[in-house]
């Protein structure tokens, strides 16, 4: 039994230095020193032995038990630093490389581009009126000359809301209004206004058209007010915004609540004037309509028409940043396309 218990502990040693990873350690293990192992069976049979024996056998058992326990820890640890070795030179990082960049934010194109109409009319003289998108029928129509039943009320793809009489604006104008009664002092005040915001009309989606959509509005009240001067303004913005030699063209409209009436049309910078979706295949792209104001809207604002005039326009500013940055679908700045918006 003791040239058995040698040939168990030369032969455990011997496969143990075959053993090269850690599921290989622990097949090793069970093998050698598991319940079903040739050691723990002659282990296992020290009761058949007589007293002489017994010691002897018993003794020389466990220095080889202890032996091929000692082997496992150490090989063990062995195999534990030589993977952790190779897990750090296959996964290293050359800590001297410099680090990636974090992409940092920025604001949305269309926000850039009302930025810079703000501070454009700024320059002109022109002061910031926050109006109300929840409107009513009032403010929204009646008031700026157009009654109930009006023909012109089609003009405008309404939402109406479940309250009678309440309704999301259609349009910016209903600030003309509101900015008169707020800032025309009782009808004594000049007025130099622009109110942005959004707008709503049930409208077909097109790469021009959407059914939400940013709006300028514009008033200037005040004595002497004329048709050049909105003609002036409006085309000393286009120069501002575009440059000097911008070409503008003014085309006869009706709006009831300016009169006379005019749209105010830019070159399409999208195709150069050869047409294309964005322009209607025309050349040029409306991006405002504009006129005197009517004297009923001034009256409704609490100022005298006999002694008061004023020029009114209102523009969408996500037409003019497509004419900026050669944007040729609107959609574009509500899809959220991180490609799209990268670029600005």
């Amino acid at each position: 039994m003791l040239d058995r218990l040698n040939s168990i502990e030369t032969d455990a040693l011997s496969a143990l230095k075959a053993v090269a990873d850690s599921a290989a350690l622990e097949q090793w293990r069970i093998a050698h020193l598991g319940r079903n192992a040739p050691l723990m069976n002659l282990l296992g049979e020290l009761g058949k032995l007589s007293k002489e024996e017994r010691p002897v056998i018993g003794k020389r058992g466990n220095e080889v038990k202890r032996a091929l326990e000692d082997a496992l820890a150490a090989k063990t640890e062995s195999l534990r630093r030589i993977e952790m070795e190779r897990a750090m030179t296959q996964g290293a990082v050359d800590v001297t490389l410099p680090g990636r960049p974090l992409a940092t934010g920025r604001l949305h194109p269309a926000t850039q581009g009302l930025r810079k109409m703000y501070a454009v009319f700024a320059e002109m003289g022109f002061q910031v009126y926050r109006s109300r998108e929840v409107e009513s029928d009032e403010y929204n129509f009646e008031l700026l000359n157009i009654p109930a039943h009006h023909p012109a009320r089609d003009m405008w793809d309404t939402f109406h809301t479940t309250t009678p009489g309440v309704l999301l604006r259609t349009h910016t104008s209903p600030g003309q209004i509101r900015a008169m009664h707020d800032l025309g002092g009782n009808g004594t005040q000049p007025i130099r206004v622009i109110l942005p915001g959004l707008c709503y009309r049930y409208e077909q989606v097109t790469a021009s058209k959407d059914i939400q959509f940013w709006q300028i509005e514009g008033l200037a009240v005040g004595r002497g007010i004329r048709m050049t001067d909105l003609k002036g303004s409006l085309t000393d913005f286009a120069r501002r915004m575009f440059h000097p030699n911008v070409r503008t063209r003014f085309r006869a409209d009706h709006f009831p609540f300016t009169e006379p009436s005019a749209e105010m049309d830019v070159e399409c910078f999208v195709c150069d004037g050869q047409g294309c979706a964005v322009c209607k295949h025309s050349g040029w792209l409306e991006i405002l309509g504009c006129g005197m104001v009517h004297p009923t809207v001034l009256k409704n604002g609490g100022y005298d028409p006999s002694v008061y005039s004023g020029f009114a326009f209102g523009m969408g500013p996500q037409r003019i940043t497509m004419l900026m940055h050669k944007i040729d679908d609107i959609r574009y700045f509500l899809a959220n396309d991180i490609r799209f918006l990268e670029q600005f």
